[in-house]
């Protein structure tokens, strides 16, 4: 069982995710009003669901300002389909995104996709080259600097890093992170990378690399 949050200003979606994932053996917080989720213990949470288009204070401001203070997923719900949307949302530290309207089956595979990443057991430390990543605290740190990863971005980067030289498309990305595929998600991956790229530069470091026409692959320069 897990504990998760909902935020969204209308009462039937929160009704419907209720009763979708308290069916799952989950508990259920709802708020519709996004103000109210301030005065919440946000860390009681596993995994926070925030609406984004809601009056006064939209769910990018809400995902801002919560985003250092805790570290579970944070799952966007949207009627927005425009690919800028999407990528600001995961670029502020947004794990995932549904666009509504959408269907309870792949409402409890999203959820259960990303509950199983936080609960799976990792006692290991790896290194490649300066880069060590330690999986039991889902980290990175470059010469004992955390590098600020979202998770999606730490399980992207751990895939690549443990399958160093192999190439993955974006597909197979979605499938060995998440378990599901969904094929608007092609886009929310770029952006994944492209953020993990910009931190990773701020290092001088530039660890993936592109295959165009086939995916990503983790390739450090021989020194």
């Amino acid at each position: 069982m897990a504990n998760i949050l909902v935020l969204d200003d209308e009462i039937a979606i929160l009704n419907l995710i209720e009763n979708a994932l308290t069916k799952s053996g989950h508990y259920v917080k709802k708020l519709n009003n996004p103000k109210e989720i301030y005065k919440e213990d946000l860390n009681f949470y596993h995994l926070i669901i925030l609406d984004i288009m809601m009056p006064e204070i939209d769910g990018f401001e809400i995902c801002s300002s919560i985003r250092q203070i805790v570290d579970c997923p944070i799952l966007f719900l949207t009627a927005k389909t425009e690919e800028k949307d999407i990528i600001k949302g995961l670029g502020i530290g947004g794990d995932d995104y549904l666009t509504k309207p959408f269907g309870i089956t792949e409402l409890r595979a999203r959820v259960a996709a990303h509950l199983r990443r936080e609960n799976r057991e990792r006692r290991n430390t790896f290194f490649q080259d300066e880069i060590c990543f330690s999986i039991s605290t889902k980290e990175c740190l470059i010469k004992n600097e955390k590098l600020n990863l979202t998770k999606s971005e730490y399980e992207i980067c751990e895939l690549l890093a443990l399958n160093r030289g192999m190439v993955f498309s974006k597909e197979k990305i979605l499938e060995s992170i998440y378990g599901y595929d969904h094929e608007s998600d092609s886009a929310a991956i770029a952006e994944h990378i492209k953020n993990i790229r910009a931190k990773f530069k701020s290092h001088n470091i530039e660890p993936i690399k592109t295959v165009w026409g086939v995916g990503y692959k983790w390739e450090l320069p021989k020194k």
